[in-house]
């Protein structure tokens, strides 16, 4: 008969080996590797499981049970049972910018090892406990790893973008629950992690090389590598496949999708003025993702330089013409844009009432309900931002009786005249940049930004124009590092040089960097004082005089060799009128004098003529000036801004000529009294109703 006890020996032997058996552990966990990225070494993250030291990956099977020394210790009393001790299960934190994998990530791979697992169901053949030596890589393993690598990169793309966005714009952080799944329906509708995705990939390529049946010569150093029938790289196929799929440009058009369904106004033009300026990470981007998902692998050699750093930009109208292509493709029904917030931010860039132009502007926008203002797949349709644009023009013509009056030529004939009809003498430069008022004095308040005025100032059309004319060069949208050579060299040295680097260490050419730099940064400093020093000679060089001479004669741009001739003795009016008129011309529009005998003071409609082959555009100088100025905020060409003002004004004027015929066609119902005659059940007219 068996004691169940058991000896004094054998519990001294277990309490002194037990120590080395939980080291022996520790140094196995950490000796295991990654199945994620492939990386060996795992480390401790105190809520009782390991994660690669690397990509962050949860190892499987694997789990500290936090057992005391003193428990482990077998005596009389506790050798039936051991009694583990486990510790709270902390509850991890939510996965940052160095942990990549997410719920999509995790149930890729634990598909995929379910189906490594099961195999052809005889089971494991070989001890999967011990060390493991160098794995050969099956044509599985190459497509695997190649797929999933770049789709990862992309996401970690996106996932930066959406961070910038929330961080450096104030973008709303909804549009981080919005953009995984916007994301994962995307990659679903690909269908690029099918089963037969890399077979048919192949086929492909083979069927594409008509009548060549010789095969390329296979390099040694890619001899491990699968390759097609022609000798192609089967890496580089899928490579391209995956990445014509889903290219680099769509994390952009993802990011765009989903600031559109959050209602944020941000437009297209944001998205690649910040991606040209380095602002959201998109050129750069190659970097941070080569950080958190590793160098190349060898199932994967393909650099991430290479993989993850677009070529080029895609242009602004591409940008809105994918995002709706994308929503098709996965079913996903938009809303218009947010008029509202976008219209707000255009009236502040123009420096208009946005209190009293807006309301007004929202009820001509609800009343019409244009289907322009839905993203569309057609890449040659005008923008969103065009009809915006178009309904502020329009609610800006109404509101201040914008119809070719002449106001603004009638405000250039008052500046420069004082109360007592005498000329003042007033710089040239300020001449178009103060309006007429009532009174005949000059208002300097009329070039002051709206935002800086009282709210109970009201501008009139006179003021509105002098301050469009005056602020048109201020519009123009510049980058931040073309205005500061130093912004420039760190612009280059971040985003269009971004990760390059010597292949060895220079350090002749370092030491001349920095010299001329520091010589630089001395120029910089010296330079108010080389000006003051050159000023007294340029100041003694004789100026030119045109006082014989009675004509100057200038030339238009390099596109046009017609020369201008302007009088000296011409006045500042005619002067100002001469330039908007060369203005206009060079878009291809012609210049309408003022209305004089008026006959009707309603809403005037402009029109486009075909003449010599070309549209011609005719237009007053009071819509023109405001045409370019909003064409200019939304970064358009005038006559496409003017062909969308044109194009909505045909709309409004088709609404307001069917309403009378839509009210007539309605439907009668016998529970409405207005719509039925008591003899015969007749409908009744509308348009004869004292409503």
């Amino acid at each position: 008969m068996l004691d169940n006890n058991p000896p004094s020996a054998l519990i001294g032997y277990l309490s002194f080996i037990t120590p080395f058996i939980l080291l022996l552990q520790m140094a196995n966990v950490s000796g295991l590797v990654c199945q994620v990225c492939g990386f060996v070494g795992f480390e401790d993250n105190s809520d009782g499981f390991f994660y690669c030291a690397r990509c962050g990956a949860r190892a499987d099977g694997v789990r500290d049970t936090a057992v005391d020394n003193d428990e482990m210790i077998l005596t009389k009393e506790n050798a039936g049972g051991i009694v583990q001790r486990r510790m709270p299960v902390v509850k991890p934190e939510p996965i940052s910018q160095s942990q990549p994998p997410s719920q999509f990530w995790e149930t890729l791979r634990i598909q995929e090892d379910e189906d490594a697992e099961a195999g052809d169901g005889v089971g494991p053949i070989e001890p999967a406990d011990f060390g493991r030596g160098s794995k050969t890589l099956t044509y599985e393993d190459y497509y695997s790893e190649i797929r999933m690598r770049y789709v990862m990169g992309v996401q970690i793309m996106i996932e930066l973008q959406i961070k910038a966005l929330v961080e450096k714009f104030s973008v709303s952080p909804v549009i981080v629950g919005i953009i995984e799944p916007i994301w994962l329906r995307f990659v679903a509708s690909t269908k690029l992690f099918s089963d037969d995705w890399a077979d048919e990939t192949i086929n492909e390529s083979e069927s594409q090389m008509q009548g060549e049946t010789e095969g390329v010569g296979v390099r040694s150093e890619h001899k491990a590598e699968p390759h097609n029938l022609l000798g192609k790289r089967s890496v580089m196929i899928w490579y391209q496949s995956v990445s014509n799929m889903i290219p680099l440009s769509y994390s952009l058009v993802i990011t765009f999708l989903a600031c559109h369904l959050a209602r944020e106004p941000i437009l297209s033009t944001d998205i690649i003025k910040w991606t040209l300026e380095g602002k959201l990470p998109y050129f750069a981007a190659f970097i941070e993702i080569e950080k958190q998902i590793g160098p190349p692998t060898n199932a994967c050699p393909i650099r991430s330089r290479r993989m993850f750093r677009p070529i080029q930009a895609i242009s602004a109208q591409k940008l809105e013409s994918l995002a709706a292509y994308i929503s098709q493709l996965m079913g996903l029904e938009l809303p218009p844009v947010n008029f509202y917030a976008i219209a707000s931010r255009y009236l502040k860039q123009l420096s208009l009432p946005v209190n009293i132009v807006l309301p007004h502007a929202c009820r001509i926008y609800e009343w019409s309900m244009p289907p322009e203002l839905w993203l569309s797949a057609n890449e040659f349709r005008l923008p969103t931002r065009a009809f915006i644009l178009s309904i502020l023009i329009v609610s800006i013509r109404i509101l201040y009786n914008i119809h070719g009056f002449g106001k603004w030529e009638m405000s250039l004939s008052c500046v420069g005249k004082r109360s007592d009809g005498k000329k003042s003498k007033v710089n040239k430069a300020d001449d178009t940049s103060q309006p007429c008022s009532s009174q005949s004095d000059v208002d300097d308040s009329a070039v002051e930004p709206y935002n800086k005025r009282p709210e109970q100032v009201n501008l009139d059309a006179t003021e509105i124009l002098v301050l469009l004319h005056s602020k048109y060069n201020e519009l123009i949208d510049t980058s931040d590092h073309g205005k500061d050579l130093e912004k420039y060299l760190d612009y280059c040295k971040d985003v269009v040089f971004a990760g390059l680097e010597l292949p060895f260490e220079d350090q002749a050419e370092d030491q001349i960097i920095e010299h001329l730099w520091s010589f630089y940064h001395k120029e910089e400093d010296h330079k108010p004082s080389m000006l003051s020093s050159l000023s007294p000679s340029t100041s003694q060089k004789r100026p030119l005089d045109h006082s014989q001479s009675k004509t100057i004669k200038t030339k238009k741009p390099k596109d046009e060799n017609v020369e201008i001739t302007l009088d000296p003795k011409e006045s500042n009016t005619d002067k100002e009128i001469r330039r908007l008129k060369s203005n206009m011309e060079e878009n291809k529009f012609c210049y309408i004098p003022p209305r004089k005998k008026v006959k009707r003071h309603d809403y005037l409609h402009y029109t486009r003529k075909k003449g010599d082959g070309a549209y011609v555009y005719a237009a007053h100088a009071d819509y023109y000036i405001l045409l370019r100025s909003c064409a200019r905020v939304a970064q358009l060409d005038v006559r496409s801004m003017h062909i969308a003002v044109l194009s909505f004004e045909r709309r409004l004027e088709w609404l307001e000529k069917n309403i009378p015929h839509s009210l007539k066609q309605m439907p009668c119902y016998e529970a409405c009294e207005l719509c039925h005659d008591d003899n015969n059940g007749n409908t009744v007219n509308f348009s004869k109703l004292n409503l």
